[in-house]
């Protein structure tokens, strides 16, 4: 039996991602490797946070007496402990087969021993672009796995950032392997501003994404 921390688990709905607007079972663990500028769940990285530990066995009874289809495995960084492979598994047994298990990774972390688990697990990485102080961390093997179903989430907070994004997919051709979502840094950068920069580059296929549950709650509320 695996043992997890959990910070905090509620129902909600999803705020981005290919499942934006859905409901959701959010599960967030303790703890990340990285120390990104703009992260926005800061609170949960710390050693000292409250938590809560639990099996793969009651995260996934508590999941099944929800009611919901989707389950979203946040953090911090979830996969950033072990036996998260025992949860995964766990889950995609136990499930029903529709249920879509996401896992919202930063992108330092190795996919490999987790990706073929099951066929509905997806995963939403991000990559960790110069302003958030963490590019160098990056896993860029992670890109030859990542299916349709998947998605690259580019967080951006300048115009660098917007320049070193197209880079990237450019170089990988993310759009014709994976999913990608442009997402601003909230306060940091207009959106207008990145639909420009869309329209200006032809980037077709990327989505534009806004954090749906900062502008229904206010932005710093835990638990949405």
């Amino acid at each position: 039996m695996a043992e997890f921390k959990v910070v905090e688990h509620f129902v909600s709905i999803n705020g981005e991602g290919q499942h934006a607007g859905q409901l959701a079972f959010f599960l967030r663990l303790q703890g990340c490797n990285l120390s990104c500028s703009y992260c926005d769940t800061m609170w949960a990285n710390q050693r000292a946070v409250n938590y809560t530990v639990m099996s793969e066995e009651k995260i996934t009874q508590l999941f099944l007496s929800k009611n919901v289809n989707n389950i979203t495995i946040t953090g911090g960084e979830p996969l950033y402990r072990k036996d998260m492979a025992i949860l995964l598994d766990r889950l995609a047994k136990d499930c029903p087969k529709d249920t879509v298990i996401e896992i919202e990774t930063n992108g330092s972390i190795d996919l490999s021993d987790y990706y073929h688990i099951a066929d509905n697990i997806i995963f939403t990485m991000d990559y960790k672009l110069p302003g958030s102080g963490m590019e160098q961390n990056m896993c860029h093997k992670n890109f030859s796995l990542l299916q349709k179903k998947d998605t690259v989430k580019f967080v951006i907070s300048s115009q660098m950032d917007l320049y070193a994004a197209k880079e990237i997919m450019t170089r990988y051709h993310l759009t014709e392997t994976t999913t990608v979502y442009f997402s601003p840094v909230f306060g940091k950068i207009e959106p207008k501003d990145m639909v420009a920069f869309m329209i200006n580059e032809n980037l077709n296929k990327v989505n534009l994404q806004l954090q749906m549950h900062k502008f229904i709650w206010d932005p710093d509320q835990k638990g949405v």
